[in-house]
């Protein structure tokens, strides 16, 4: 009987575990997408599915090159704690990858990267 309730707690405290990371729910660009030039995005977007913290999380963008191309004042909107932001000139036609890395409001860090394209 002990041993169940030693499982039983090992098991809700995984669970909470898992929960307590935040992770991408969608993106602007879209992860693999290939966008016009003209007008082109003027901001790289991630929505993420918790609140993330925004003195621990950073996102930046760069070319095929890995030369940075976004403006460098990217960081987590001020109205939406979910939000990681940073702004874009306008791109050249070609490859670029998204880097970014969060870390929940529980301390918790996540990070990963996606590319999209502009024609």
């Amino acid at each position: 009987m002990r041993w169940l309730g030693l499982m039983m707690l090992a098991m809700v405290l995984a669970a909470t575990d898992a929960s307590a990371h935040a992770f991408p729910d969608h993106s602007e660009p879209r992860v693999g997408s290939t966008v016009g030039r003209d007008p082109g995005p003027s901001q790289v977007q991630i929505w993420f599915d918790g609140e993330i913290e925004p003195v621990f999380s950073t996102i930046r963008v760069e070319n095929e090159n890995k030369e940075r191309v976004d403006r460098g004042d990217g960081g987590v909107s001020v109205e939406d704690h979910r939000l990681l932001t940073v702004r874009i000139p306008l791109l050249a036609p070609g490859k670029y990858r998204v880097y970014w890395s969060v870390v929940a409001r529980d301390g918790h860090r996540t990070e990963g990267d996606y590319p999209f394209k502009v024609k």
